[in-house]
This record gives structure tokens, sequence and C-alpha cells, in this order.
């Protein structure tokens, strides 16, 4: 009876090791992948968002995946996600890939430079696919923001979203 204990315990082990090892490989190539050159980096992005045979949950691992790393995607890696994106007919995702993108760019300021930047060099592919960015849908301003003087909190979205222009309002 202790022999067969002993070699199951062994066999645990083994088991044990064997999953560690796969773990450790696993996040090491996160790291490896993670110290390419951005030209490596952005290449493999392309070349998986732009094979023919792709289908949408390739497309949703793929960005998942970018979204993941801490980098904002060139706008040659956003061109072929968009592609991507419609070429499995998900407009819904291109539009949310846009707005992740926005949102990874950080602070107010650095939004209006490298989202900006970012969206004026992938125009062309946007106009060619008929996308519109959330800012052209209006997602950027809340739907049924009614300001509410009693409520002081509130007052800091005025001049944001440019009630403090509107006739009769007053402070």
């Amino acid at each position: 009876m202790a022999s067969l204990m002993a070699r199951v315990a062994r066999g645990v082990a083994k088991n044990v090791r064997q999953i560690s090892t796969t773990t450790s490989v696993a996040v090491s190539h996160d790291d490896i992948m993670e110290k390419w050159p951005a030209d490596k980096f952005d290449k493999h992005f392309i070349d998986y968002l732009s094979r023919p045979e792709i289908d949408g949950w390739e497309v949703r691992k793929a960005l998942s995946e970018l979204h993941d790393f801490d980098v904002i995607p060139d706008p040659k890696v956003v061109e072929a996600a968009l592609r991507a994106c419609r070429r499995v007919n998900d407009y819904a995702l291109c539009v949310r890939f846009l707005e992740a993108i926005k949102i990874k760019c950080g602070t107010k300021k650095n939004r209006e430079v490298i989202y900006g930047y970012i969206v004026d060099q992938v125009k062309p592919v946007l106009e060619e696919l008929g996308i519109s960015t959330p800012e052209d849908l209006g997602y950027d301003k809340p739907e049924l923001f009614v300001p509410q003087p009693e409520y002081w909190w509130e007052k800091k979205w005025y001049k944001d979203y440019g009630y403090d222009k509107k006739p009769g309002f007053e402070f």
C-alpha cells in the first residue's frame, strides 16, 4: 500500500512540475512579445488581422490581446484591425475599438493629440469602409444629460458639454 501511495505522489508531483513549467512558458512568451521592437510587434498584429480566413472570435481575441499591452497601436495596426472588423461584418467592434484607443491615450490633452493623429491617419480607411468615429456618432457626450443647478457637484460638466454658452444659463 505504501509503494502505491508513493507512486501516486510521484505522479502528482510530476504533473504539477509540468503544469508549472507550461505556465511559466506562457508568461515568458508574453514577456518576450513585450520586448519585441515596435516594427515586429506591429507586423505580428497586421499579419494576424490581415488573414482572409479570420473569423469574428479571432478578431476579438487579437484586439483584446492588443489592448492588454501597454501600447497605443500604430495607425497601420488600426487600419488592419478596422478592415478585419468589417471583413467579419462587426461594425460595433470597429467603433468600440476606436473608443478603446481613445481611452488608452489617457489625459484629455493626450487624447486630443494622439487620438486625433490616429483618426487623421486612418480617415481614408474609415471613409472607404463607411465607419463613423465615436465622436461622429455622439458617443463622446452623454445622451440624457440635463444640468440641474441645485446639484453643485454637477457644475463641472456645464462647461465640458457647452451648457454654459446656452441662453439663460447661470451659476
